[in-house]
Order: C-alpha cells, then sequence, then structure tokens
C-alpha cells in the first residue's frame, strides 16, 4: 500500500521525493495523470496525497477528484510562489495546503513523514 500518492511530472523532482521517501522508509506511489492518481488513490488509500500544481497533466482536476473520492485523506499542494490565483483555485478545490515549491522542498522529508507517523 502507498502511504502517498503524489502528481508530479517534473523528473528531478520525482527523483528528489523517491530518495526522500526512501531514506524516511514511506512508500511513494508517483502518477503522471489524474487517473492514475484516481486509480491508486482507489487501490492504496494513502495516508497523503501530493500534487504539483506546475504539472501539465490537470493537477486541478487530480485534486478535484481525489476530493470527489476520498474527502478524508489530506491533498498538499505546491507551485510557484506568485500564482496567488492558482493557489486560491487550489484550496477551493479542496487542499488543505498550498505552499511555494521552494517551501515545500524545504519541508519534505517532515510532509512525507506524516504519512509514516499516520499509519503507525
Amino acid at each position: 500500500m502507498a502511504q502517498v500518492v503524489a502528481l508530479i511530472d517534473d523528473l528531478f523532482f520525482q527523483a528528489k521525493m523517491i530518495e526522500t521517501a526512501k531514506q524516511l522508509g514511506v512508500e511513494l506511489r508517483v502518477c503522471g495523470t489524474p487517473d492514475a492518481v484516481v486509480a491508486e488513490v482507489t487501490r492504496a488509500a494513502p495516508k497523503l496525497v501530493v500534487v504539483d500544481l506546475n504539472a501539465r497533466n490537470a493537477p486541478l482536476e487530480a485534486v478535484e477528484r481525489v476530493q470527489s473520492i476520498a474527502h478524508g485523506i489530506p491533498l498538499v499542494a505546491f507551485l510557484s510562489h506568485v500564482q496567488v490565483d492558482l493557489a486560491e483555485r487550489a484550496r477551493a478545490a479542496g487542499c488543505q495546503e498550498v505552499m511555494p515549491r521552494s517551501q515545500f522542498t524545504r519541508d519534505l522529508a517532515t510532509i512525507l513523514g506524516r504519512a509514516k507517523s499516520e499509519s503507525s
């Protein structure tokens, strides 16, 4: 069972997340489309969903669809700090936390660690 499902299509950032999750002992499933995210959330009931709001494949759709099937799963999204309107749309779609990419990167281990502590 994946503890964290992430919609991220940036290969460099995927590698960073995978390595951080591995170091923490957190199972991470990276998806590239909203369909893949929904399938994984349905299959695995993760403890956390992470969405890169700058992903090319409809990240807001992924947020909305996850919210429609799994209201209790925390959604954390990140984006460029200047995208204020997109941040507001993500919150309206159901993201509990929306943060600048720099903050997400800085706090990545803590954010992923939440999924592990939720599983204990």
